[in-house]
């Protein structure tokens, strides 16, 4: 039985409906939250493994602003790019088309590993007024006091890749490790919230294409990090870390703001990798006043 959404009620009363757009050869499925006729858009990119139910809480709590959150190519219900490899050059390019056709002038917002894509994007010149990064990846994946746990991953990674493709694929979506994920991200003592957190995890973290794709996402996720586009990237810029995240330690997030030439950070305290399922009002209220220059609505 899926477990309650703490945050339902709020979700209902935003409108919502799913759209199309053909992006690089591929099918784009993206989400409109909000009314048409909102003044601001902000157009958000989910993290790795995830689709874009996983940024809803944050938009729960974001009533009069029009949020636009496709699923990443290869994983939701975007198709994989045709004849392309899933590099962060693909997921860069694919995010600067999607924003030109359907959201010119938005707002980019990027959670976790999106914070990777949404970076090169607009480093690479995806105009933007202002960039948003929750629980951005701001140092090397390989480096710091998780480097054994990443190179564990990669291990599962490689190993999901290698084994005959329905061996291989039923590891990838094994739901004993989906699960242990979801356990050693969680931080929230809240039980209904932990059971929320968990049945996310369950329904949506194994929604990729194939193994293929998801195998390039990895190393494409452990490849690169938001530091090495900070410099490049002149617009205002909010970071909202956790300071229990164990992807990313705060003090490396602390390290990552100076990099920027125009970047605030907020930290949000008892929280890891997940604000946006466990704090979401705390990252909504951010992200309100940074961008209230921008005319935000009030809440």
């Amino acid at each position: 039985m899926p477990a309650p959404s703490p945050y339902a009620a709020r979700l209902d009363r935003i409108p919502v409906r799913r759209q199309e757009a053909e992006i690089l050869g591929g099918r784009t499925a993206y989400w409109v939250y909000g009314p048409d006729d909102a003044e601001l858009t902000v157009l958000a990119v989910h993290g790795f493994r995830g689709e874009h139910h996983g940024l809803e809480p944050v938009v729960a709590h974001l009533p009069g602003v029009r949020v636009i959150m496709p699923d990443l190519p290869g994983f939701g219900e975007t198709t994989p790019l045709p004849g392309r490899v899933h590099d962060i050059e693909a997921y860069a390019q694919w995010l600067t088309e999607f924003s030109a056709a359907v959201a010119p002038g938005a707002v980019i917002l990027g959670h976790s590993f999106g914070s990777i894509v949404a970076s090169a994007a607009v480093a690479g010149g995806l105009e933007t007024p202002r960039l948003i990064l929750v629980n951005p990846i701001g140092a090397p994946a390989l480096e710091g006091p998780k480097a054994v746990l990443t190179r564990l991953a990669m291990l599962y990674y490689a190993l999901g890749a290698r084994l005959p493709e329905a061996l291989g694929t039923e590891l990838l979506r094994n739901r004993v490790i989906v699960r242990g994920m979801s356990i050693a991200m969680a931080k929230t003592r809240d039980p209904e919230l932990r059971r929320f957190v968990h049945d996310q995890h369950d329904t949506y973290f194994s929604r990729f294409s194939d193994r293929d794709v998801l195998s390039q996402a990895f190393r494409t996720s452990v490849s690169h990090d938001v530091r090495e586009y900070a410099p490049r990237i002149t617009v205002p810029t909010l970071l909202v870390a956790a300071q229990r995240d164990d992807i990313t330690p705060i003090e490396a997030e602390r390290a990552l703001a100076p990099l920027f030439p125009d970047a605030e950070l907020v930290e949000i305290a008892h929280v890891g990798h997940l604000i946006h399922y466990e704090t979401p009002a705390e990252a909504a209220g951010t992200i309100r006043r940074f961008l209230r220059p921008l005319a935000v609505p009030a809440p």
